[in-house]
């Protein structure tokens, strides 16, 4: 089967969709399929060989966050000659409605489409100028995935119409039999905590964790918080004032290294405050084994079973934060039944279970509508 899959996000600036998108499609190669993905991303990033750039991003706001979009009527043009080079039996367009290559793509494609919506949103602007604008386009969406129950809310809310939810994959496997590196192991007297995400960016909500730390050393003053991600931590240092000494900035690490350091600590903390619809990185720490110490957002209580399989604390909230990792760091116990709990759990998530799901999707639109993806020629005086 020949798919094309858009990517609405830049490869210069990869997060979760980036990274999903990348895993899906060399699970799908890794079955004999032809794979190309066309992305946003400078000429000179380096990227994998079944990845085509469609140009250079654009920064701007967008569901609390900072998205790298690409879109105008050059990107237009390259998204055109992409698609009537591939002769695709399926489009699988990520994030449609994101003003970007997934926005162009679904004006100017036409035939068996399939979408994914990553997006949680309790409220969007945005999405509410632009589904009038997009509601035609809506329409050639033959199969809608959502990656979670609450990117599915999301989508049924905003724009109407329903998906599967088929969650984001991970490489259980990779994660499980990482190996631990000692310096980031931890001890009874000195637990060793994590945190993975941007440092600048608020919704990761690390000054909810900068803000537990005094709470835990008074009662483990040898825990350690090792910080890794891009940004400028140099704000909570000067917070913590003498409490810093605990703060180890690991910076960007590669993805070996985030296996690592989380099949190494004795629990992550992901104390996100919002815009978040599934929480990858928190199955990554299950299937290694981390204990997972989570925020209550409706998207990670669905990952950590409703905290069968991680403890959970409220939005925001530093102090209870704090008890929280006391109280799991005082007891090794609850840290291996919640570790026991979660590895059951995350074999759901394996890229093994998701890809088969996906290729249903694909199978049931590819008899829904035989042939293959072509240029709309009403594109041709459209918006795109």
């Amino acid at each position: 089967m020949k798919i094309g899959i858009v990517c609405p996000y830049s490869f210069d600036f990869p997060g979760g969709v980036q990274f999903h998108i990348r895993d899906l499609a060399e699970q799908l190669i890794g079955l004999g399929h032809d794979v190309s993905v066309l992305v946003p991303a400078d000429e000179d990033t380096p990227v994998p060989s079944y990845v085509e750039s469609a140009g250079r991003t654009v920064a701007v706001r967008y569901n609390g966050s900072v998205a790298r979009l690409n879109f105008g009527p050059i990107t237009a043009g390259r998204v055109r000659r992409w698609l009537t080079a591939g002769n695709f039996d399926i489009l699988h367009i990520h994030e449609p409605i994101t003003p970007s290559l997934g926005m162009l793509a679904l004006w100017i494609a036409d035939g068996p489409i399939v979408a994914t919506f990553h997006t949680a949103n309790d409220r969007s602007r945005w999405l509410q100028v632009a589904f009038p604008l997009v509601r035609p386009a809506m329409e050639k969406i033959l199969a809608r995935i959502a990656v979670s129950e609450e990117a599915r809310r999301t989508l049924i809310e905003h724009l109407g119409g329903d998906a599967v939810v088929i969650p984001n994959g991970v490489f259980v496997e990779r994660f499980r039999s990482a190996e631990p590196t000692p310096a980031w192991q931890g001890t009874p007297e000195r637990p060793t905590i994590a945190f993975l995400g941007r440092l600048d960016e608020p919704r990761k909500g690390l000054p909810i964790l900068v803000d537990a730390i005094p709470g835990v050393l008074r009662r483990f003053p040898g825990a350690r918080f090792l910080i890794a991600g891009r940004g400028d931590i140099t704000w909570a240092q000067e917070r913590l004032g003498a409490d810093a000494e605990a703060l180890e900035i690991l910076g960007a690490v590669s993805d070996e290294e985030k296996a690592s350091l989380l099949k190494s600590v004795d629990m992550y903390v992901a104390p996100h405050t919002g815009g978040e619809s599934f929480g990858i990185v928190l199955v990554e720490a299950m299937s290694a084994g981390a204990c997972v110490v989570s925020s209550s957002l409706n998207a990670f209580r669905q990952v950590l079973a409703d905290g069968e399989a991680g403890l959970i604390f409220p939005i925001g909230d530093s102090d209870a934060l704090a008890e929280v990792l006391v109280r799991a760091c005082g007891d090794p116990e609850l840290r291996a039944r919640v570790v026991r709990v979660a590895d059951r759990f995350v074999d759901r998530f394996d890229w093994s279970q998701v890809v088969d799901k996906i290729l249903d999707v694909y199978a049931l639109v590819a008899r829904e509508a035989p042939g293959t993806v072509a240029v709309d020629r009403r594109s041709l005086r459209g918006p795109a």
